[in-house]
């Protein structure tokens, strides 16, 4: 994957890429336990009369794996990812089984005229194996500029 270090390394249009999660029944549930405890994440039977027909991930939890291919993927080098917000979209459940990777394209660019940074507007669109998209975000993200010397 193409690693930028700088904000003034950035161009609108440039493609990053992510590796890949695989996705378990128990990971499902046991997020869902803690912080979503829903009958749809928590048990098959149940979650199969549910208009997921079938155990899904909770989208926070979709939400989490995108966060941590992201971080992973470390598409800005060595400085954090420091989000400003953004807007997310769940689009197809997340299954047991399911293998995750995503794509993001650069959106927007906005240098500060005040701070050593720059805002980046990234659209991330998460699959599975099969190619479904099941997340999309857009993420408001700070990157520095690089140092003038």
């Amino acid at each position: 994957m193409l690693m930028i270090e700088w904000f003034d390394d950035l161009t609108i249009g440039m493609k990053f890429k992510t590796g890949e999660a695989q996705i378990t029944a128990p990971e499902i549930k046991r997020f869902a336990a803690e912080f979503d405890p829903q009958p749809m994440h928590l048990d098959e039977a149940t979650a199969a009369e549910t208009l997921f027909k079938g155990l899904a991930a909770s989208g926070w939890h979709t939400a989490g794996i995108a966060m941590r291919l992201l971080v992973e993927a470390r598409p800005f080098g060595r400085h954090p990812i420091i989000g400003l917000g953004g807007e997310v979209r769940w689009m197809a459940p997340v299954r047991p089984g399911d293998v995750l990777r995503m794509e993001g394209e650069v959106k927007d660019l906005t240098p500060s005229t005040t701070k050593p940074q720059g805002t980046v507007v990234m659209k991330w669109t998460m699959s599975n194996q099969h190619g479904l998209t099941v997340y999309e975000f857009r993420p408001i993200t700070i990157v520095p500029r690089r140092p003038e010397t």
